[in-house]
């Protein structure tokens, strides 16, 4: 096993492309670390300059505490599973599997052995003498799964392997990929645009924009305490409510005014909006943050405002309500049970104590 350290490592392509700039990572031994973050962000390139597909332009690539940057990709000791397979058609699965063990000179033996065992572990073992084309979208997967175990490598490079399956095979597949993980305890940086992926599966998530890291750290602090507004709304679903606001104080009470509404900032979040009075802010607050006035015990008239249902969405478990509120339109998850019709007039409860503020403009968090 291996940690990976990455350290103001830059990549600018011909015409000055900056695919990634200054960044700096540490994957720490037996961590699940996802780049996540919407195409052209830099993960893929981030993933190929760890493996060497790519030449690092200027920075460093530290491998188990070796500098790798002019390593050749097969002395990295690394395993990368790609988003199409890469599966050789002509072969079986169990040759497949064997390769990159015949390339290395592996006796036949321990090919044999390590070919069984990964099968086993995939529940692929039926599989072995059958080539890719019989095999399903689940089933390749397994397969490029399993050539990359059968090298037992100090890190698993993954690029975006689950974007070609269905979304009920990727949801099996994101669980087994965790099960596999705790089983083996690699290393394991692994890429996607899917939140939700990233999410679920990842002890750490590094968030990618336009080259650039925007934030680093668990599922629970990106969701919670985002550093900035693109984090806040790519992380989530539905992504947060984002409201413009000016900061207001009345007889000591601080509050965000959209113009045809406000709201009371709560006493403990206070001291964060002084120095921002009569300034302009962005307001945000999750769907689940926001509740229909029915169905909630405790109403503060100064956190409640009318609303116009625009549209319903009912997603079985649970109902997505889009809202105007003010000159926004704001979404609301509520109960699979509503009632409410289009055009319906409603009142809305803010939880402020879950509310988030940004500047208006470097898009950093205030609260």
């Amino acid at each position: 096993m291996a940690n990976v350290v990455l350290k103001d490592v830059v990549k600018i392509y011909p015409k000055n492309v900056i695919a990634v700039k200054d960044l700096n990572l540490e994957v720490k031994d037996k961590e699940f670390c996802v780049l996540v973050g919407p195409s052209g962000c830099g993960k893929t390139t981030t993933l190929r300059l760890i493996a060497g597909l790519e030449e690092v332009t200027s920075g460093e690539i530290y491998i188990d505490g070796r500098l790798v940057n002019d390593v050749h990709p097969k002395d990295r000791d690394i395993a990368m599973v790609f988003q199409n397979y890469a599966l050789y058609p002509h072969m079986t699965v169990y040759e497949n599997m064997a390769f990159a063990l015949k390339l290395r000179k592996f006796s036949k033996k321990e090919i044999d052995k390590r070919v069984h065992e990964a099968a086993a572990l995939l529940g692929i073992e039926h599989l072995l003498d059958r080539k890719p084309k019989v095999l399903s979208g689940g089933q390749r997967q397994r397969v490029a799964l399993g050539r990359a175990i059968v090298r037992k490598p100090k890190v698993f490079l993954f690029d975006e392997p689950l974007s070609n399956l269905d979304a009920k095979l990727r949801v099996q597949m994101r669980a087994e990929l965790k099960k596999l993980h705790e089983r083996l305890q690699n290393t394991i940086i692994y890429v996607t645009h899917d939140q939700i992926e990233a999410m679920t599966m990842g002890d750490k998530i590094c968030v990618m924009r336009d080259g650039i890291v925007q934030q680093i750290d668990t599922p629970i602090n990106l969701y919670k305490k985002p550093q900035n507004k693109f984090v806040a709304g790519f992380i989530g679903t539905p992504p947060m409510n984002f409201i413009t606001c000016t900061i207001i104080e009345e007889n000591g009470k601080y509050y965000v005014n959209e113009g045809k509404f406000r709201l009371k900032i709560p006493a403990g979040l206070q001291e964060y909006v002084k120095e921002y009075v009569d300034k302009k802010v962005i307001f945000g607050i999750r769907a689940e943050d926001i509740s229909d006035r029915l169905y909630t015990s405790i109403v503060d008239p100064e956190t409640t405002i009318p609303a116009k249902v625009e549209v319903v969405e009912p997603l079985g478990n649970e109902t997505y309500l889009h809202l105007t509120a003010g000159s926004h339109i704001v979404v609301v998850r509520s109960f699979s049970e509503t009632q409410l019709k289009i055009g319906q007039e409603i009142e809305i409860v803010f939880n402020m104590e879950n509310m988030h503020l940004f500047e208006i403009d470097t898009e950093k968090a205030i609260i």
